[in-house]
C-alpha cells in the first residue's frame, strides 16, 4: 500500500453525474482512489451536484457564472481559493485544459500539481474565435505549469511531444464491465423491442456530429429507428436544429442514465459515433463492452479504440456514413460477431483498477520529487 495522499479534483462538474466522459470517468477513479486509502476531494457546481460524500470521496458544491463562457473558469477559480483556504491537500488534479489556465495559483501555494488532457477542447465547433484562442492558451498552460502532465490517448501522446516536447503520462479512461439488460423499460417508455434501432448517445454538440448521422439515417430508409440519447451544453440552437433536421424515426430521449441508458446500449442493432473532434470516447468504449457492433468516424482517436473491432467512416462525410451503414446492417451474423470481439477488446485494454494504480504511481512520483 503506498502513502495515503490528500487529493483535491478540480475542473469537472461533479460525481455521480454521468454527463460527459470526465464525470463518468472520475465517478470511477476517485472512489477507487478512496478505497486504497487516500482522502478525496471533488469539487461539484451546484447547478450539478449537492455536497456530502459519494462512495467514500467528500463533494463540496459551490456556485458557478452559469453562462456558456464564464461556467467553468468561475468554479475553477472558487474551487482553487476553496482548497487552499479550507482543505489541507497533498495534490491538486486539473482536468481539461481550459481549468489548467488556473494551475498556476495552487503552484504559488506549495501545491503538487497534476492535470489530465482529455482532449483538444479548442478545436470543438460550439466555440467562437476568442474562445478558441483562450483555450488554445489552456492546452499550452497543460503542457507547462504542472509537475506532470497525463493525455488520455497515444494520439495525445504524440502531440504533445511534437507541440511541445514535453514528456507526458498515458493513461485512458477506463470501462465497468456492465451488465446486459433485457428490452423492458425501454419497450415500455419508448416502444422499442431491442434490434429495431442505431444508438447515439453523448452531448448534443456540433462536434458530436450527430447531424451527419441523422442525415445518412434519412437516406437509408426501411423500419429501423434511431435513437438519439443525450443533451446540449449551452448549444441550444444546434438542438433545434437536430430536431427539425430529424424525421418521426428519430427518437429523441434527452439525458438518460442507469437502467434504461444500460438497456439503450444492450439492445441496439449498432452504435454509432460520427464525433468530428474527440480525447478518448467513453460512449464508444461502453458500447464495446455491451458487446454492440460500433460504427465511427475515422479520427486517429476513434480508430484508437475500435482497432479491428468495429467499422469507420469518412469523418464529416454523410454518404460514407450511409454506405458503412447499409453494408452491414442486414449482416446479423457480422453484427454479432463484431460485437463480441469488441467487448473482448475493450474490457482486456481499458481496466479501471490498473488505470487506477497509474494514477496514484504518478501521484506517488512528483510527491518524491525535491522542489516547488
Amino acid at each position: 500500500m503506498s502513502t495515503p495522499l490528500r487529493i483535491a479534483v478540480v475542473g469537472s462538474r461533479g460525481i455521480p453525474t454521468a454527463y460527459s466522459g470526465i464525470e463518468t470517468s472520475l465517478a470511477e477513479l476517485c472512489p477507487r482512489l478512496a478505497d486504497r486509502g487516500h482522502r478525496v476531494v471533488v469539487y461539484c457546481r451546484k447547478s450539478y451536484g449537492l455536497p456530502g460524500c459519494y462512495r467514500g470521496v467528500k463533494l463540496v458544491s459551490l456556485p458557478s457564472l452559469n453562462t456558456k463562457h464564464l461556467d467553468t473558469i468561475s468554479h475553477v477559480f472558487l474551487s482553487v481559493a476553496h482548497l487552499l483556504a479550507r482543505e489541507a491537500v497533498d495534490i491538486v488534479h486539473f482536468h481539461a485544459i481550459g481549468p489548467t489556465l488556473l494551475s498556476w495559483i495552487p503552484r504559488l501555494g506549495n501545491k503538487k500539481v497534476i492535470a489530465t488532457v482529455h482532449g483538444e477542447d479548442w478545436r470543438r465547433e460550439k466555440w467562437g474565435r476568442g474562445a478558441k484562442s483562450v483555450l488554445r492558451l489552456g492546452e499550452v498552460a497543460s503542457a507547462r505549469i504542472p509537475h506532470r502532465t497525463i493525455v488520455v490517448s497515444r494520439t495525445l501522446e504524440r502531440r504533445y511531444r511534437e507541440s511541445y516536447g514535453t514528456s507526458v503520462d498515458y493513461i485512458p479512461n477506463g470501462i465497468a464491465i456492465p451488465s446486459l439488460r433485457p428490452p423492458q423499460q425501454i419497450t415500455s417508455v419508448y416502444g422499442l423491442r431491442g434490434g429495431d434501432y442505431i444508438l447515439f448517445a453523448g452531448r448534443l454538440v456540433p462536434e458530436k456530429g450527430c447531424h451527419y448521422l441523422i442525415e445518412a439515417f434519412q437516406r437509408l430508409g426501411g423500419d429501423l429507428r434511431l435513437v438519439v440519447a443525450g443533451k446540449g451544453s449551452h448549444t441550444d440552437r444546434y438542438v433545434e436544429t437536430l430536431r427539425r433536421q430529424a424525421g418521426l424515426a428519430v427518437l429523441f430521449t434527452g439525458h438518460v442514465s442507469g437502467v434504461i441508458l444500460e438497456e439503450l446500449f444492450s439492445n441496439a442493432l449498432l452504435f454509432v459515433l460520427p464525433s468530428i473532434v474527440e480525447g478518448l470516447s467513453l460512449s464508444l468504449m461502453e458500447a464495446m463492452a455491451f458487446g454492440r457492433c460500433v460504427v465511427a468516424s475515422d479520427i486517429p482517436e476513434n480508430r484508437e479504440i475500435i482497432g479491428d473491432a468495429g467499422f469507420v467512416f469518412k469523418n464529416r462525410d454523410a454518404g460514407d456514413l450511409e454506405r458503412a451503414l447499409r453494408g452491414i446492417m442486414n449482416q446479423p451474423e457480422l453484427i454479432r460477431g463484431l460485437g463480441q470481439r469488441a467487448r473482448e477488446a475493450i474490457l482486456k485494454k481499458y481496466d479501471w483498477d490498473e488505470i487506477t494504480r497509474a494514477t496514484e504511481a504518478v501521484y506517488q512520483s512528483i510527491l518524491q520529487r525535491k522542489g516547488s
